[in-house]
């Protein structure tokens, strides 16, 4: 399986329409078993540097790829593995719960 990356919702100053906090999550299904993570990314927007982006033309792709490179590739790669440990752990759980009878 694949780790999708979504954006449940970005926040961004009133003036300028700069994104300031991205709210993502990453997350692997297989079946009935999933794993995934949810998180925030801060941002300091600049309206006057090179390839910035208005509010209104930023697509989900384009605010992932801006959450993955603030994390870094070692955090993503890390999170991405930490997922599949999940799905792993909810095939084959090491614990289970219940009562005999």
């Amino acid at each position: 399986m694949a780790v999708t990356w979504t954006i449940a919702t970005l926040e961004r100053n009133s003036s300028d329409d700069g994104v300031v906090v991205a709210h993502w999550r990453a997350s692997d299904v297989d079946g009935e078993h999933s794993g995934s993570s949810y998180g925030t990314c801060g941002f300091t927007p600049d309206s006057t540097a090179e390839g910035y982006t208005a509010y209104g033309d930023i697509t989900e792709a384009q605010a992932v790829k801006w959450v993955k490179a603030s994390m870094g590739e070692e955090a993503v790669e890390a999170l991405e593995s930490s997922i599949a440990a999940q799905l792993e752990e909810s095939k084959a759980p090491a614990t289970t719960a219940g009562v005999p009878w």
